[in-house]
């Protein structure tokens, strides 16, 4: 045994050993061992025993097994193959033609007509409008069925009404893109409008006309939350499609306004608090309420859903707060104390930035437009102008003929002041020339009232003036602007209806106009001139 093994050991040394290559051994002997042969073999006869499907499938992932063939060409081969299976004609059929390309791509997928028809899909689904819970959604009668497409609308119209239609916000773009398109087309056709029109290009003025105004009276807009007591407050929402009520009940109510039913949103009640004068905030988002005799006032927020009882205002030395006014700009809140003065408060903070203090008794006091002045009406019968920024009187005159000031309005475009008095008189002046003169005349002074005029109101588009006096029944007065006529029509003679005015308010374009009575009812009229709410 030991002299076999010598024996080996010195055959392999006297036998010179090959070179290596790569991957082979020298002379094209490969590097593959015994065992790797029998499992080759052992490999292959597995293969011969599989059905020929799953042979087929092995050889188009693996490709073709067969002795010689070294790793690397084993892994060449079934890619190739796979390649040209998935290619098929394309490849072997490519061109540069790019009309050849996308004929192929647009025939890769065939259309096919349908293999029937449902005749039940093309017929439109009816709903049941009388159920309770669609019942306040119908119209009239006629509308107890509506298809599902007719009830999508109707409800994307009672979103948008009670929300003011569609925010700016989200109608900005649209409206740059529409503008835009409208422009380039008002550019290329402009020149063909202009050669083949005649005559002047003076618009119709679409104007409120006078003498008879186009108006129906609609529910009432508390119908669902009528007060017990008088209303002393209605006033429009400034953006959404929403009016709010306040009165000696001790509540204040939202009501959304739709000239149908006019559903109720949300009523709060203040406990031992009868509002005299409650307003929106300029956004919309709060209420401030004052009381009778009360010193203490409530700020209710709406987004918050809180009730915020102010009760001390550094620097106010004010046993009551009644009268009030806020800013169209929402920086300001001013407050009418006693003994002629008027206190400013920030809207923000509540905090007193300043008083002011006129000779006699304030009455009435109004912004202006832009925030920038206010106007003061004196139990006295004088007129003060204020500068807001600095709190100093810009001008002071005599309301002509007036021996007591019970009201004052300015116009929304700040072109007129209304001064009402004590004889139920309404002089209105221009803007301008009671910024101007001492003694200013009026442009008209209206004679329709003969008790105290008590409540003025401009409409937004300035076109409508009305007056009013909470000391008899039926005394409402709409005044055409600017001829300054009275409409005829308003209110329907012998027939009491109105009772007494205590607050009056137009919607913010002027679509509806509102009266809160002694009876406690909010009377709402729709105005057909004006389209929008």
């Amino acid at each position: 045994m030991e002299a076999s093994a010598e024996g080996r050991r010195g055959a392999s040394k006297g036998r010179k050993r090959p070179r290596v290559g790569k991957g082979r051994l020298e002379g094209g002997v490969h590097m593959a061992t015994a065992a790797e042969e029998i499992r080759r073999a052992q490999h292959l006869a597995l293969v011969a025993e599989k059905p020929a499907a799953e042979r087929g499938l092995e050889e188009l992932l693996f490709g073709d097994v067969e002795e010689g063939d070294d790793d690397l060409q084993r892994l060449q081969r079934p890619l190739a193959q796979v390649g040209d299976v998935l290619s098929g004609n394309l490849l072997e059929g490519e061109s540069d033609d790019s009309e050849v390309e996308n004929e192929t791509e647009d025939n890769f997928l065939p259309s096919e007509k349908p293999a029937w028809v449902d005749e039940d899909d093309e017929v439109e689904e009816i709903i049941d409008m009388t159920h309770r819970y669609r019942k306040n959604m119908m119209k009239s009668d006629a509308e107890k069925k509506l298809t599902k497409e007719k009830l999508q609308r109707r409800l994307q119209e009672q979103f948008q009404s009670a929300m003011g239609a569609t925010p700016s916000w989200a109608q900005r773009d649209r409206k740059k893109k529409a503008r835009k398109a409208r422009d380039e087309d008002d550019s290329e056709d402009e020149e063909d409008e202009l050669m083949h029109k005649t005559g002047n290009f003076v618009t119709v003025s679409d104007s409120l006309p006078r003498g008879i105004l186009q108006m129906k009276n609609c529910l009432w807009a508390n119908n669902e939350r009528l007060s017990d007591a008088k209303l002393t407050t209605v006033q429009f929402h400034p953006s959404a499609q929403v009016v709010m009520t306040a009165g000696l009940d001790r509540s204040v109510s939202l009501f959304q306004v739709d000239g149908i039913t006019n559903p109720k949103i949300q009523s709060i009640h203040l406990e031992g608090f009868p509002v005299y004068k409650a307003r929106f905030s300029a956004d919309g988002e709060q209420v401030i309420a004052t009381s009778i005799h009360n010193k203490r006032f409530y700020i209710y927020d709406m987004m918050a859903g809180k009730i915020i009882p102010v009760t001390h205002i550094r620097g106010l030395e004010e046993k009551f707060i009644k009268n009030f006014e806020v800013s169209p700009d929402g920086r300001f809140l001013l407050l009418n104390g006693t003994s002629g003065y008027l206190h400013l408060l920030t809207m923000k903070t509540k905090e007193l930035i300043g008083s002011m203090k006129i000779n006699g008794k304030s009455f009435e006091s109004s912004f202006s437009p832009d925030s920038s002045k206010i106007y003061t009406h004196s139990v006295q019968g004088e007129v003060f102008i204020w500068d807001v920024k600095s709190r100093r009187c810009l001008n002071r005159f005599s309301d002509e003929g007036c021996l007591r000031g019970t009201s004052i309005a300015v116009s929304k475009n700040n072109q007129y002041v209304a001064c009402g008095s004590s004889s139920g008189v309404v002089n209105v002046y221009a803007q301008d020339d009671c910024l101007r003169e001492t003694n200013p005349k009026p442009l008209k002074a209206i004679m329709n009232l003969v008790t105290p005029a008590t409540s003025l109101s401009f409409s937004p588009t300035t076109e409508i003036l009305a007056i009013a006096s909470n000391k008899v029944d039926d005394a409402v007065k709409l005044v055409h602007i600017p001829s300054f006529t009275v409409f005829s029509n308003f209110p329907v003679l012998r027939k009491k209806f109105i009772y007494l005015a205590n607050s009056m308010d137009f919607s913010p374009r002027s679509g509806y106009f509102s009266i809160a009575n002694s009876k406690g009812k909010a009377l709402l009229y729709r105005l057909k001139h004006y389209s929008d709410f």
